[in-house]
């Protein structure tokens, strides 16, 4: 069972998901294990990824792994609305799931919405 570490100490992933926001929003989950676990660590996130992707306002996810030997990995997933992801993230099955990640890792996940930046980005 991974160990939650929330990456703001201000604003837990479940504060977050108290609120009701407007538009889309992007989760961003960093994990951390050892790096004998890389494969373990792929199998469930990828166990979570297939559940993900057949649940109402998902969108798209993506994960990275960090170069040179890193053992950090980053998940960017993106959906419809902060209801959308509320539902999914809180079924009782994608709960059940998060027990097959490595007892080694650490789990960072937060919620994002993206910033219109004049000249640079839109929302």
């Amino acid at each position: 069972m991974p160990q939650l570490v929330e990456m703001n100490s201000e604003t837990s992933l479940m504060d977050q998901m108290q609120v009701n926001e407007d538009g889309s929003v992007v989760l961003i989950n960093v994990f951390t294990i050892d790096l004998a676990d890389e494969d373990a660590l792929i199998s469930a996130w990828a166990h979570d990824a297939e559940f993900m992707k057949e649940q109402p306002g998902y969108i798209s996810t993506q994960l990275h792994k960090g170069i040179s030997g890193s053992a950090t990995f980053l998940n960017y997933a993106v959906w419809e609305s902060m209801a959308s992801f509320r539902d999914a993230f809180t079924n009782p099955e994608f709960q059940a799931r998060i027990a097959r990640y490595p007892d080694s890792a650490t789990v960072s996940p937060h919620l994002f919405k993206k910033l219109a930046v004049p000249g640079l980005c839109v929302d």
